[in-house]
């Protein structure tokens, strides 16, 4: 099942740079500064910058909603970082996703910034792309070894599991195993309709569903 949306084709608009080198990119994020709509993506020589548009930043605000509905009534602990820089020089990669979260590693991370030259990746990353990028995010993210990554691109949720140094695509979140795929794909829906009633609705079902299982 996918979500039916009538969709533009355009969610995004990219610009692509090659043959950049880590301190050129740490130059740009430097002189563009962290108040910019513009998402940066590098990858060993080749810089992305992305600026969301309106589909983009609703399935991301959306799905992010999704994932804070489950936390909060599984009772679990998450630190949320949004589209925070995922710099690791080590691996001459960087990131800035829609979304990320700590969720099983929470408690090294809960009440201070974070290091990743120290600390555990982001447990969970989302990233939305409706429009196609020239960046492997799967091999970046997996690169950075971050456990599991879910992939949007306006119709079709992709779930991916680090299994060792690839992913592997599956069909639940290993997270959050009492949703499905079309549980999402319903949520968006209602959402467009009305935002505050699909999100009491979605909640309601969560808490049924875990007094179920």
């Amino acid at each position: 099942m996918v979500l039916t949306t009538g969709r533009s084709t355009i969610g995004e608009k990219r610009v692509i740079f090659h043959h950049l080198n880590w301190q050129s990119y740490q130059q740009i994020l430097t002189a563009l500064g962290e108040h910019r709509a513009a998402r940066l993506t590098y990858d060993r020589g080749t810089l992305e910058i992305t600026t969301p548009l309106e589909e983009h930043e609703s399935a991301a605000e959306l799905i992010g909603l999704f994932i804070r509905i489950l936390v909060v009534e599984m009772r679990l602990k998450m630190k949320s970082m949004r589209s925070t820089t995922l710099d690791r020089a080590d691996l001459d990669r960087g990131a800035e996703p829609d979304n990320c979260y700590y969720i099983q590693n929470h408690a090294q991370v809960a009440g201070r910034i974070v290091d990743l030259d120290k600390d555990p990746p982001p447990d969970l990353v989302v990233e939305v792309d409706i429009t196609k990028t020239d960046i492997d995010k799967n091999r970046l993210y997996a690169a950075m070894g971050v456990s599991e990554f879910w992939r949007f691109n306006g119709e079709v949720w992709q779930i991916y599991q680090l299994q060792n140094t690839q992913y592997l695509e599956v069909d639940q979140s290993p997270t959050f195993s009492i949703v499905e795929k079309a549980d999402l794909y319903q949520f968006l829906a209602a959402c467009q309709q009305d935002e505050v009633n699909a999100e009491l609705s979605f909640r309601t079902w969560v808490k049924e569903k875990l007094i179920q299982s």
